[in-house]
């Protein structure tokens, strides 16, 4: 079973109001340079845990956050050679990392290359810059195809851009804007994304408040199909519900580990980790993991074995997002789903349909 090791990097310059991940800006941190929060210090915390993970081949790599190119680039590379000497890379593993593009360089992107990375996923949201304002995105939207140039450049085996639809005030020709512009820069992967209002984020109380309004649920469905439609148009196809890829090598092979019910181990404040049918989470706040690893305590806060039913349960509400579908066998009787349309036999599996993939969420409910 493919094993993949996750490095959560809980740096950002700007906190994002609908984003309700485990984020810190300096000013939430309480400055730059916290004792055990420092950006300059944080690599070491990991490495810390690193020690903790148990000797297995690592087959994918992925860093993630917060945005992980807030860290010089060195960093990243020295975690991803101290996983290599520790347990050892796959031959062609897949390592990511996620990127803003206002927050690389020709020079660091080249680092990152030389030193192992071989994907890259860019947050490019929108193309679009009242829509940007609109989710508290800094960059310059022409910085994006600035930034995969550079990758290209730097030699990057795969990129991947990341967009977000239903912000208010979005139109139709403003998303098809974004994809099209998207599209023009030849990314190997797109991952789009419905935006999402989180509780106890700041867009959360701007809804709350009527100081935004969000789209209803035909646009947001109108627009997943337009960006299928461009998508498929240009040769990327989807693989799981948000997810196309221009091949199968150009599929993340890393969340499709996620997807399958593959094992990893995630470091960093908050992490989440899957290993041996048992499933754990780190503590939250940068400054306690830190004090936490120097101490030679470990950073879970707590952890669960699921039992069978939990697991079947999550096996069949991630798998059947997937393009190559799920057994018909895990899922009792589907003929009704068939007949109505949201399932489509495929010999002993069944796949989403394309009205099937907009109801997702109801099919998961009927088949559990």
């Amino acid at each position: 079973m493919a094993f993949g090791i996750y490095l959560h990097v809980p740096f950002c310059s700007v906190r994002c109001g609908y984003c309700d991940f485990n984020t810190y800006t300096a000013d939430d941190l309480g400055g730059p340079d916290v004792s055990g929060a420092s950006r300059a210090t944080y690599i070491d915390s990991a490495l810390s845990e690193l020690q903790r993970v148990p000797r297995r081949t690592v087959d994918t790599v992925f860093v993630g956050g917060g945005t992980p190119t807030q860290l010089p680039a060195a960093h990243l590379v020295r975690f991803l050679r101290e996983v290599d000497a520790r347990l050892g890379l796959a031959a062609g593993a897949e390592v990511t990392t996620e990127a803003n593009p206002d927050s690389v360089t020709p020079a660091s992107l080249a680092e990152l290359r030389a030193g192992g990375f071989t994907r890259i996923s860019f947050g490019m949201q929108s193309a679009v810059p009242h829509v940007l304002a609109v989710l508290d995105r800094t960059h310059d939207p022409e910085r994006v195809p600035q930034a995969v140039a550079w990758a290209r450049e730097a030699g990057f085996e795969q990129v991947s851009l990341d967009l977000i639809y239903g912000s208010p005030g979005e139109s139709m020709d403003d998303w098809r804007r974004t994809v099209e512009e998207a599209l023009s820069m030849e990314p190997d992967h797109v991952s789009a994304y419905a935006l999402i209002v989180e509780e106890g984020t700041a867009f959360a109380r701007k809804v709350r408040r009527g100081e935004v309004i969000m789209p209803d649920d035909d646009e947001t469905a109108d627009k997943y199909l337009l960006a299928d439609d461009l998508l498929s148009a240009a040769g990327l196809h989807w693989y799981e519900l948000s997810n196309w890829a221009r091949d199968e090598a150009s599929r993340s092979r890393h969340n499709l580990g996620y997807w399958n019910g593959s094992q990893w181990w995630g470091i960093g404040p908050g992490a989440h980790s899957f290993l041996d049918g048992e499933r754990w989470w780190n503590v939250k706040h940068p400054a306690a993991y830190a004090r936490r690893l120097a101490a030679g305590q470990s950073p879970r806060a707590d952890g669960e074995r699921p039992d069978a039913r939990a697991r079947h349960l999550e096996d069949v509400m991630l798998r059947i997002r997937l393009a190559e579908g799920i057994e018909r066998s895990l899922l009792g009787d589907v003929d009704e789903l068939i007949d109505e349309g949201w399932l489509e036999p495929r010999g002993d599996r069944v796949v989403l349909t394309r009205a099937g993939r907009l109801m997702a969420d109801h099919v998961v409910r009927r088949v559990t």
